[in-house]
């Protein structure tokens, strides 16, 4: 357990881009493809607490280990730099030959970006044979008498702490450092030392100490240039496009690639193993309240353009709280400061931070900073736009819910023009008798203002914008889909009905290092205002899109998402 803590703290520092991006070595993303092949990376772990354990059985004298012994940590180190450390050497040099490479080396360099868990993806055989480095110093120094439960902890931790700090992809030593003790380098093996193994695969064999690689002339001759370059980074590459984010509640928290990154490769769902890092989050959450910034959480490459998604710590209930409304369009404006100083292009605004009561779906910014170059998009068009074209074409009859928000508006004037009849459900008549009037005078008879769910009763078509109880659900008749863009999504309650996803689309086929499923949606799939944003991006449009949806635009970012290889779910 204690192992696998190590490597988990390691992988969750490797994956915090908010704290290390300027010092990451590979600053591609890791993919799908990389996190599924890595997948089972403790199985060595399990391997060696087997074999540790038969040996424990097979040695009554190992229960009898005093806790501490100082001649036996010297001892240890003195096997593990005279034998281990070249043994590992010549044992790597010699599996990088062109015979074995193939055979048994291979599956450990798959991994394009290094990861601490990339240090347990390996064969079989490596695996034993680093059974057999790790062996020799506690074996040996027990044969002479001098072991304790010290050194067997101890060893283990170090040498797997060594292997994730190899492998974390983020230069973590500074470069004055090996000015100040020009020995070092000779001593310590560093992420970037490691890195260059994998690009260059002809030098840097070395375990912990580079000593080996210098006396054996593999050393590379960039290692410590590059070392000092990117420790000494200050700034990284700007972005493109940006994806302006929030966190839903406390257990889709824990759905972030620096707490477990298998379980951020997948759709978000609750899960039991979650409820006891429960009172941790809760209490990240108010720290986050109290002290976070706009952070940015992920990132992937389209078309060789850069897009990130940043995230305003905030969680879902605190747009609801009406002394946290200021403090939270501070974070937006921020963010959309920055976006702009930087020169991102697009910044597209998630979910509630587009919200209406909060900031008019974005409105209020671009009258307070009339001057931005960077365009800000609520990506509401083409979330219209996807929830309009999952509705089959022969439906006379919708039921809406949310029907004066700007989503419910734009989706009742573009069905009116369709003659679809559509049940807005609403206690405004004054709203509903805004948005009727603004369809096409032939139009308007397709409009109904409704006040209770009981008026819906013989429609199978809801579309879903508002909060809906399962008793409200009652109301609808055998058959019913649930189309939704409410977040987040209600219950599926009724057995006898269907209920839609999230409006969202799938990204090009030729997106690059995504590894991170958003919220609920599945692999390379994005929620429609985020794929509003990317077309947005895409097409080079240079207005704003923020305020009430123009629904003459809907079929045009439609077309214009296809015609970018986005694709309906």
């Amino acid at each position: 357990m204690l192992r696998a803590l190590v490597h988990q703290l390691w992988g969750s520092y490797s994956c915090m881009l908010f704290v290390n991006a300027n010092h990451r070595i590979n600053e591609q993303g890791m993919d799908f493809k990389q996190i599924d092949a890595e997948w089972n990376w403790d199985n060595f772990l399990i391997l060696e607490a087997i074999i540790a354990s038969f040996l424990y059985l097979s040695v009554p004298s190992l229960a009898e280990f005093p806790i501490w012994n100082f001649w036996g940590i010297l001892f240890c180190l003195i096997l593990h730099i005279g034998i281990s450390e070249p043994l590992y050497y010549w044992t790597h040099r010699l599996l990088h030959s062109s015979t074995l490479f193939h055979q048994y080396h291979w599956l450990h360099h798959s991994s394009k970006v290094l990861h601490p868990f990339t240090a347990g993806h390996a064969t079989l055989l490596e695996h034993m044979l680093l059974c057999v480095v790790i062996g020799i110093p506690i074996l040996g120094t027990t044969l002479l008498g001098y072991g304790s439960i010290i050194l067997m902890y101890g060893y283990l931790l170090v040498f797997d702490f060594l292997q994730c700090l190899a492998h974390c992809n983020v230069e973590v030593f500074p470069s004055h450092l090996f000015d100040t003790f020009p020995l070092l380098k000779y001593l310590v093996r560093t992420p970037t030392y490691h890195n260059l193994h994998h690009t260059n695969m002809r030098t840097n064999f070395c375990l912990f100490m580079p000593l080996y690689d210098k006396l054996w002339k593999t050393m590379n001759t960039k290692s410590w240039e590059l070392q000092r370059e990117i420790s000494s980074r200050t700034k990284r590459r700007v972005p493109d496009f940006v994806f302006l984010a929030h966190v839903v509640d406390i257990m889709s928290a824990q759905h972030s690639p620096f707490v477990f990154r298998s379980f951020n490769s997948i759709p978000f769902s609750t899960k039991l193993v979650l409820f006891p890092m429960w009172p941790f989050t809760f209490m990240a959450m108010l720290v986050m309240w109290a002290r976070a910034k706009t952070f940015l959480f992920n990132f992937y490459h389209l078309r060789g353009k850069l897009h990130h998604t940043w995230v305003v710590p905030r969680f879902g209930f605190q747009y609801f709280l009406p002394f946290a409304t200021d403090g939270i369009n501070n974070h937006i404006e921020d963010a959309i400061l920055r976006a702009d100083k930087l020169g991102v292009e697009v910044i597209s605004l998630a979910a509630l931070n587009k919200n209406e009561a909060l900031n008019g779906g974005g409105t209020l910014f671009i009258k307070k900073l009339p001057n931005l170059r960077v365009r800000v998009v609520h990506g509401n068009t083409l979330t219209a736009a996807v929830i309009l074209h999952e509705i089959p074409q022969d439906v006379k009859e919708v039921f809406l819910t949310g029907a004066t928000s700007k989503l419910g508006r734009a989706v009742a004037l573009y069905l009116a023009r369709k003659k679809v009849k559509v049940l807005m459900l609403t206690l405004s008549t004054e709203r509903f008798t805004k948005i009727q009037k603004e369809a096409p005078a032939e139009c308007q008879q397709y409009l109904f203002q409704v006040t209770k769910y009981q008026a819906a009763q013989h429609c199978k078509t809801w579309i879903i914008g508002k909060w809906t109880t399962p008793r409200e659900q009652y109301w609808a008749p055998s058959g019913t889909h649930f189309h939704q863009f409410v977040v987040p999504p209600i219950i599926p309650f009724r057995q006898d009905c269907t209920y839609g996803n999230l409006a969202a689309m799938r990204l090009p086929d030729d997106v690059e290092g995504l590894g991170s499923c958003e919220y609920t949606m599945g692999r390379g799939v994005v929620h429609a205002c985020h794929a509003g944003g990317v077309v947005h991006f895409l097409q080079g449009w240079k207005h704003h899109e923020v305020g009430a949806i123009n629904v003459d635009q809907i079929d045009v970012v439609w077309e214009a998402a296809l015609k970018n290889g986005l694709k309906p779910v």
